[in-house]
């Protein structure tokens, strides 16, 4: 398969509203986006390489890395079927949006998700997206919030094939005793994520004059 991506600047936003999220259909996914045609482009971030690709329906791969050539396997991997195509300069500018995110990650994303997960991870996610910036859960008390309070190490892995880096916060997702687990783009970008956030609700939060 072919593939041809476009490199983006560092690029902020500025979105307040939450995304939408569109789930795939049982049969795209299983098939592995069979006659889904998915636009992508690769730039860079503060965090490393990041792809960035979308469906119709929305973006459904947010990854990030050290290697261009790796992101764009993984893609291939994920959409085995798919038709992969470089972004014009419109999708570069949803990808400046994203790429945004990573420094202000507490705003939320202003695009639609194509979320492709069983139900269970799916129900995974939307707690992740529920997670305030700044804060953390553990993968215990994710279960518990889903109703599925014996399915700790079922939620761990859901989060470990999460492929909506930041628009879906698995890097929130703690040990119970508070350290940090492992994180599909490497625990030091979960570090980093975590103390982003947490500088930037510091500055978003009065301090207390009394």
């Amino acid at each position: 398969m072919h593939f041809s991506g476009t490199k983006v600047p560092h690029a902020f936003c500025s979105p307040n509203r939450k995304s939408s999220v569109l789930e795939m259909t049982p049969t795209n996914s299983q098939r592995g986006g069979k006659t889904t045609e998915i636009r992508f482009a690769i730039g860079e971030c503060s965090l490393g390489v990041i792809l960035v690709a979308q469906s119709e329906r929305g973006v459904c791969a947010i990854l990030l890395g050290d290697d261009p050539e790796a992101l764009a396997r993984d893609l291939q991997d994920r959409f085995p079927r798919a038709s992969l195509i470089g972004g014009d300069d419109k999708f570069e500018q949803w990808v400046a949006k994203i790429a945004g995110l990573i420094e202000a990650s507490g705003i939320g994303l202003d695009l639609p998700l194509d979320m492709h997960g069983t139900a269970f991870q799916q129900r995974v996610w939307q707690a992740l997206r529920e997670i305030p910036a700044g804060e953390t859960r553990s993968y215990a008390e994710i279960a518990c919030r889903i109703g599925a309070p014996a399915s700790a190490r079922a939620v761990a892995h859901a989060c470990a094939t999460n492929a909506l880096a930041i628009a879906i916060p698995c890097h929130r997702v703690v040990r119970s005793d508070g350290t940090l687990a492992g994180y599909r783009w490497g625990v030091e970008r979960k570090r980093a994520l975590l103390e982003k956030e947490a500088a930037a609700e510091k500055v978003r939060t009065p301090r207390n004059r009394d």
